[in-house]
């Protein structure tokens, strides 16, 4: 059983038939829901209760207490409470059995009853989670989970990754409680062996914000990897070379072959599982080695090149960093020098052109002015000052007005 665990519902007050013209009501009761397992109170509330006999009854009409006595041998109901008013009754283990209405009977001149109502609801159990078949990388897995018993009928969701997956429910029912089922379908790879999907049963029988989980680790069957691992980048003669074949693969290979090329393993050569050992190295030992592994959904194999050297031989260990890398970033800093210059030329021919171009200008004036025989003055405003002809201006009037148009002209192409 669960969680022993009340539920109260709204109130629901039945009120009693008067005795007779302007009598008080004299019987008052409340309807009860309990979750199977729990415990559950029954009260029958008594006004203007005078003494008489009072009888509490189960649904099937059996006298649990008499006055405040007990007839009915079962233990789990037990009185609490017997006064003028109120009488109020405490069973213990609900069962779905004992669901239905309680009667209150007040016996006075004339018979006054209602009827307390129970009701048991049963709160799901942990679900079962099944897989209908094997899963493999690239295929699609089938997961189904049952809830056998639950009053009302549970409410089924799936997660996967903390996200919710869409599942196709079914329900039937037996007696007064459901059976609830469950389906999701999803494709697979070998990057979700070892995940966890999971179904949450829900229901009213539970507390709120509580639900009962079920965790399914995916099992991903996939084709084996492997990949050798040398215990030094540099071998010389006479060093013992030390190769690692790091394998995966769902079934896991159980067993690795090493081979070298077309030729045998060195006589000294140690192969054991996933290790090849290869003790006092010679160059004779040069070569490839591999390494395969295998399992019924495919097979791998990796290669390693041997390079033995001379004891006394100079060589640089492989960088940890490629080539490629390093070309590409020394690639990238030539670009950015070159569009520097490139804007420094442009900046610089740029400037230079236009002194140039005032030069000439102010040269031209200086030549129709003197043909014309303009005398030449300090022009002090700010537009000679700041024209590229120059800061002289002509005497007459006509040689000022020609002077203006070239000046207009010059900061137009400025």
């Amino acid at each position: 059983m669960g969680r022993a665990r009340r539920f109260q519902w709204p109130l629901l007050l039945l009120w009693a038939a008067a005795a007779g013209p302007g009598a008080g009501q004299e019987v008052q009761t409340e309807n009860v829901t309990v979750a199977e397992g729990g415990v559950a109170e029954i009260t029958c509330r008594l006004h203007q209760y005078d003494g008489s006999i009072v009888v509490i009854q189960n649904p099937a009409r059996q006298t649990l207490f008499f006055n405040g006595t007990r007839a009915l041998k079962d233990e789990r109901f037990q009185l609490e409470e017997f006064s003028p008013r109120r009488v109020r009754i405490r069973l213990s283990d609900a069962r779905l059995e004992d669901e239905g209405g309680y009667f209150c009977q007040l016996y006075t001149e004339d018979t006054h009853h209602q009827i307390a109502t129970l009701t048991v609801l049963v709160a799901p159990e942990n679900p079962i989670v099944e897989v209908r078949e094997q899963a493999v990388e690239g295929g699609e897995v089938e997961l189904s989970c049952l809830v056998p018993r639950s009053r009302p009928a549970a409410v089924l969701r799936w997660y996967r990754d903390r996200k919710e997956l869409k599942g196709v429910t079914s329900g039937q029912e037996n007696g007064k409680v459901w059976s609830v089922a469950s389906t999701v379908r999803f494709r697979v790879d070998r990057k979700d062996d070892g995940g966890i999907v999971t179904c949450e049963a829900q229901n009213q029988a539970l507390p709120s914000g509580h639900s009962k989980q079920t965790q399914y680790v995916l099992d991903v069957q996939y084709s084996p990897t492997a990949r050798i691992h040398a215990s030094q980048a540099v071998v010389r003669e006479g060093d013992t070379l030390v190769l690692t074949c790091a394998v995966t693969g769902n079934p896991r290979p159980n067993q690795i072959r090493w081979n070298r090329g077309n030729e045998s393993l060195p006589e000294r050569a140690e192969a054991v599982g996933e290790t090849l050992t290869l003790p006092g190295l010679v160059s004779a030992d040069n070569g490839t080695y591999t390494c395969e592994a295998s399992n019924k959904h495919g097979h791998a194999r990796a290669l390693y090149v041997l390079v033995v050297y001379d004891p006394g031989a100079v060589v640089e260990a492989q960088t940890s960093v490629p080539y490629a890398i390093v070309g590409g970033i020394l690639a990238l800093l030539v670009f950015l020098i070159i569009c520097v210059l490139v804007g420094m030329v442009w900046c610089s021919v740029r400037q230079k052109g236009e002194w140039g171009r005032g030069q000439i200008q102010r040269r031209v004036w200086l030549v129709v002015a003197s043909r014309r025989g303009w005398g030449l003055e300090p022009d002090l405003t700010e537009g000679g000052r700041r024209s590229r002809i120059g800061n002289l201006r002509p005497r007459s009037r006509k040689g000022r007005v020609f002077r203006s148009s070239i000046l207009k002209g010059v900061q137009g192409w400025s």
